[in-house]
């Protein structure tokens, strides 16, 4: 039996501090712990690395206070546009969709294009076609609708501005939400899940579902899952390029993280954070923002549930 280990994230940057009631942080962290308990007794009861992650996301995207799922921010249009992946790091095999509405749980419908598909990546009209193909439920408008979400979106409605998540600065907080996990026969997964931009417009598509950049996985190295201001997590390949520092610089797990978080994604503007597991089970959890939404858990050792630096 290998060690067992998951780690999640709610989106990194969190609101500031000084604005972060006790009652609004236990609700977060309230969350955080659902989704990681739901996740790991996965991993304890045998089950793979794909299963727990798919399942301690799909309870992130439940919830309105995390930008995934129900709790989509407001597209330009005033519509809910979803992007999600997950790869499986045993066989590389890897799904993702783009600019989805009315899915639940877009983290399902990927493994879905993982493993019911010859394909990776499926976006908009096909994307929705093939959920159509396996009957997916789609929700009401109403399911995705939050007032704070509407209210952010009322703030910055029709000036071709855009904003990252939630909170008093306009670019403080980063709305996605991933998980990564190491079975007891060391597989590795990874899956990430976002609502994108409030006010985004012309089709913007994040690093979330981009394999490689926003989430990879590989058990010769590591899983992966990213949040931060995609654009420069998809132009410093983020995700692959912590594996590839592992494999080919081999570097450790924690110095691979830090060095991609803490200098290569600085170095060209980039501000966010990741979660990281390898496949004897360590776990690295780096952020260069004033915080990031996380928990973690091994077999090995005591549960973890943070959002601020300490």
């Amino acid at each position: 039996m290998k060690k067992i280990a998951l780690a999640i994230h709610g989106g990194a940057g969190t609101l500031i501090k000084g604005m972060m009631t006790p009652e609004k942080e236990r609700s977060y962290k309230e969350v955080l712990e659902s989704a990681l308990h739901k996740g790991y007794k996965l991993l304890e009861s045998g089950l793979s690395a794909v299963d727990a992650v798919e399942a301690a996301v799909k309870e992130l995207e439940d919830s309105h206070l995390f930008n995934a799922g129900k709790g989509s921010v407001f597209t330009s249009e005033g519509k809910h546009e979803m992007d999600a992946s997950i790869m499986d790091g045993k066989t590389l095999n890897a799904g993702a969709v783009s600019l989805v509405s009315g899915i639940k749980n877009p983290i399902s419908l990927a493994r879905d294009v993982m493993e019911k598909s010859e394909h990776v990546f499926l976006a908009a009209k096909g994307a929705m076609q093939f959920a159509e193909k396996l009957k997916y439920h789609l929700e009401d408008e109403d399911y995705f609708y939050d007032e704070f979400r509407f209210q952010q979106w009322q703030e910055i409605r029709g000036t071709g501005s855009f904003k990252l998540d939630h909170s008093v600065k306009k670019d403080s907080k980063f709305g996605t939400v991933g998980a990564v996990a190491c079975d007891n026969s060391g597989n590795l997964a990874a899956a990430t899940s976002t609502g994108g931009m409030t006010n985004k417009q012309f089709g913007r598509v994040g690093d979330s579902p981009m394999i490689g950049a926003g989430n990879y996985a590989n058990n010769k190295t590591c899983a992966v899952s990213c949040t931060g201001s995609g654009e420069y997590f998809i132009r410093g390949v983020v995700a692959y390029d912590l594996s590839c520092l592992m494999e080919y610089k081999e570097l450790s797990l924690n110095d691979a993280a830090k060095e991609v978080i803490q200098n290569r994604l600085l170095r060209i503007g980039g501000d966010g954070g990741l979660i990281a597991v390898d496949a004897l089970g360590n776990i690295a959890m780096p952020f260069n923002t004033e915080g990031m939404y996380r928990a973690c858990k091994a077999s090995d050792g005591a549960e973890q549930i943070s959002i601020y630096t300490n």
